[in-house]
């Protein structure tokens, strides 16, 4: 399975990344004390992203159908249709179907030469989740070409590779998940990492931090198009009170003794469950991909969709789905609750199951800075 492969690249790399002797994580600035400073960061951010074009936006999230980031496709592209600021569009090199990570699939992709005759004046805004692949030629030389056309361009988490790939880092400052920054660095020696920004954007290229930064990202960009009302009237059904940039990077990193225990833990394989979550018609694409994701990054988790076929969610996305044996582990969601609030609960669950060190370590991969408040 393709997670299970994944695993195996990270362990590897973090092996060599701790006999490489590199046991200690470079020292940040404080993080600033400032809030009109943030302010005028967020500020910033969506003056640089309101519409230039007359009529209605359109935005292409990029896909690669072999490997996209869950979370980085799903909730992007749930906001922004539900926020109805624009016409959204997945495109990736094949119509149809799009493999997710480190779970579920879903259908509805336009393939790259058919949005390109749709709209030959290219897209006003381009999404870039992580992939699988962040060099593939035909991701990277569409990308290239939207950004020529004057679409702006937003590098989701490990998306920042990507947009690296594609030239549009050099010479700009990023943000970018935790994990990337000395890789981003080492690519791009004219770019310039700020720390402690979820987003920022730098002449028509913005980037987030983790997984989780696309929530206040993407409230953002609907600020930027639709007005302050309407983001927070998304903030609210999000389950959030702000979309500040401001971020504490600290936190984030690996020492030798997280990724000890990170290589001990991934190693256990035969701990390993095959879980179900349970889908139904108009399921709600942010809380699902949420709780998924961070089960799925405990190392101990596969999830696939169950159900008697495809369902569509509530973005109007077609998810992959089949009826999976019902003794399955049922991976637990709760509709009443909130997307982020879904995600604390997850979380919480996730100590309860495998310990606070396995909880953290998920909050670690998706950049997720918290409230996490657990009873007891």
């Amino acid at each position: 399975m393709f997670w299970g492969w994944i695993r195996m690249v990270m362990m590897a790399g973090l092996a060599a990344w701790m006999l490489g002797g590199c046991g200690t994580r470079a020292a940040l600035p404080p993080v600033p004390d400032d809030a009109a400073a943030s302010a005028k960061a967020q500020q910033a951010f969506v003056e640089a992203m309101k519409p230039r074009r007359d009529g209605r936006p359109v935005i292409a999230i990029l896909a690669l159908n072999e490997g996209t980031e869950m979370t980085d496709l799903l909730l992007p592209h749930a906001v922004l249709q539900h926020a109805g600021v624009a016409e959204v569009r997945i495109v990736a090199p094949r119509a149809g179907r799009v493999a997710l990570y480190p779970a579920l699939e879903v259908d509805g992709a336009q393939d790259m030469a058919a949005f390109d005759r749709a709209h030959p004046a290219g897209a006003d805004y381009v999404i870039v989740p992580a992939m699988r692949e962040d060099d593939d030629p035909a991701v990277t030389g569409w990308l290239r070409r939207q950004a020529g056309r004057g679409a702006r361009v937003i590098g989701v988490c490990s998306g920042a590779r990507v947009v690296g790939q594609a030239g549009l880092l050099d010479g700009r400052r990023f943000a970018g998940h935790w994990f990337d920054r000395s890789t981003l660095r080492k690519r791009h020696p004219g770019a310039q990492h700020v720390p402690h920004q979820r987003y920022l954007a730098d002449r028509d290229v913005a980037t987030t931090t983790g997984i989780t930064a696309s929530v206040p990202a993407m409230l953002a960009l609907v600020e930027a198009i639709g007005g302050r009302d309407t983001a927070q009237a998304m903030a609210a059904e999000l389950g959030v009170r702000d979309w500040s940039p401001v971020h504490d990077s600290t936190p984030f990193g690996l020492d030798a003794g997280r990724a000890t225990r990170y290589l001990l833990n991934k190693a256990a394989f035969w701990r390993h469950e095959d879980w179900r979550v349970e889908v139904r018609e108009g399921q709600d694409d942010v809380a699902l991909a949420l709780a998924a994701d961070a089960w799925s990054r405990t190392g101990r988790v596969d999830v696939e969709a169950s159900a008697s076929g495809p369902v569509r969610l509530r973005s109007g996305l077609m998810l992959a789905a089949r009826p999976v044996d019902a003794s399955a582990p049922r991976l637990p969601l709760e509709t009443a609750l909130k997307p982020v609030q879904q995600l604390d609960r997850t979380l919480c669950e996730i100590a309860e199951r495998h310990g606070a060190a396995r909880r953290d370590w998920v909050m670690q991969e998706m950049e997720y800075p918290g409230p996490v408040a657990c009873a007891g």
